[in-house]
């Protein structure tokens, strides 16, 4: 007994320990044993985390958006206790092309509708995307159909948004110990079950805290999750990272005006309607830029070659590629903006759905057909329709991204006058969004 309470006080000891550290070249004194993550956090060094969850002990280092060099090789920071002479590298473009990389293959393989998702603006994944900056993923999207369990009493399970993180396995229990979610199948078909019997016997906080407690929109407690105005969101106007706010560059703009094109594809035309939500500053866009062919200005035709091609929409249709296609050799530079264009959209809902089914649902089963009109119309001078609706990146090369749903109108204006001048001028992060 006195041996095992003299080894207690020893490790005691040694965790009150004071000890340095180094963390991007910088200096820190910190105790021994604590969690890399937090004490990067508390001295201002942002060290993004899915995963990660302080309560949760051992990290659970599934997510490996942490991943830093640490003593020269490169692991999950979230699962490091910090130690004497430790060496930590956080940002090497290596590390942050490995990063994007990672959260761009969780947009990619889950079904994200920003726009539609009741989490949005209060999403970890999503404030995780804005924090590295991702206007567009490397990675095409799968559209894999999963299925939404709406069997437990009082929780929605939405397997698309879940990125199996682990947190409410192994966090979320009933007040007698007994889990209420837990991994099952292996794999690419691993998913995040609920234990039907168990899940009622949480309270009503317990449910809400594993709401809370999902870092996606995954968990839904039935009535307890409304749409909030942004804003009033707590991943809306400031970054974690505590910048300080970059001052617009004065920039010079060109004598010569420069020539815009714009045409929206498979959208609802809400990025165009953004772009006239600059407001005033149209005045000055129309001193800078000569807009050719456009919906707004009703000019059906390309007459001369174009500096800039704005593309709103993804491509749902044969029409749709061959626009596509003539902007792309009609333009020097061509811009994607808007969630439409970038990935597909809240249009490319229907890719998880056979295009058959689609139709089928739209002419022959809708409630609102005819009894003696039910076809599938079918023409020769009707656009073929796509098996699913592309991204425009997926037609053509695009060389700048807008994301949204719809791009905040200063977001689009400055990346107008950036083009337009050749000074980038910095989006602010509340400007940033992807609905």
């Amino acid at each position: 007994m006195n041996k095992a309470k003299k080894k207690t006080n020893g490790k005691a000891k040694k965790a009150s320990e004071q000890i340095t550290i180094t963390i991007d070249g910088k200096e820190i004194r910190t105790t021994a044993g604590r969690n890399l993550v937090q004490v990067a956090n508390e001295n201002d060094i942002f060290i993004p985390s899915l995963c990660y969850f302080e309560n949760i002990e051992p990290p659970l280092g599934t997510c490996r958006v942490c991943t830093c060099k640490i003593n020269g090789v490169a692991g999950p920071a979230c699962t490091e206790s910090v130690k004497e002479g430790m060496v930590v590298e956080t940002s090497t473009d290596e590390l942050k092309d490995a990063r994007n990389a990672i959260v761009e293959m969780m947009f990619s393989e889950g079904n994200h509708f920003c726009p539609g998702c009741q989490k949005s603006g209060d999403c970890d994944l999503q404030h995780m995307a804005y924090e590295l900056g991702l206007r567009s993923t490397r990675f095409p999207h799968v559209f894999k159909d999963r299925l939404i369990d709406f069997n437990p009493s009082r929780m929605i399970m939405e397997h698309n948004r879940c990125i199996k993180c682990g947190r409410c396995v192994k966090e979320v229990f009933t007040d007698d110990g007994q889990a209420v979610f837990s991994f099952r199948y292996r794999g690419n078909e691993t998913r995040v079950g609920i234990d039907y019997n168990e899940e009622p016997k949480l309270s009503d906080e317990q449910a809400r805290n594993a709401m809370n407690l999902c870092p996606t929109g995954a968990i839904i407690v039935r009535g307890e999750l409304h749409a909030r105005p942004f804003g009033g969101r707590r991943f809306d106007m400031e970054s974690v990272q505590k910048k300080e706010r970059v001052k617009e560059p004065e920039f010079k703009l060109p004598d010569e005006k420069k020539a815009i094109a714009t045409i929206s594809l498979a959208g609802c035309f809400g990025c165009h309607m953004s772009l006239l939500d600059i407001d005033l500053k149209l005045v000055d866009l129309v001193e800078v830029v000569d807009l050719h062919k456009s919906p707004l200005n009703d000019i059906k035709k390309f007459t001369k070659r174009c500096d800039i091609g704005l593309i709103e929409g993804g491509c749902c249709n044969a029409d749709n590629v061959e626009v596509l296609r003539e902007f792309r050799n009609k333009c020097d530079i061509l811009v994607a903006f808007g969630e439409c264009a970038l990935w597909g959209g809240v249009p490319s809902m229907r890719n998880t759905i056979p295009l058959s089914e689609c139709l089928e649902e739209a002419y022959l089963n809708c409630i609102t057909s005819m009894p003696d009109e039910c076809a599938v119309p079918y023409h020769e001078d009707l656009p073929k329709i796509l098996d699913k609706v592309y991204a425009c990146s997926e037609i053509v090369d695009i060389d700048y991204f807008i994301p949204g749903c719809p791009p905040d109108a200063n977001h689009i204006w400055k990346s107008v006058l950036s083009l337009v001048s050749g000074a980038e001028l910095p989006v602010l992060y509340s400007e940033f969004k992807y609905d």
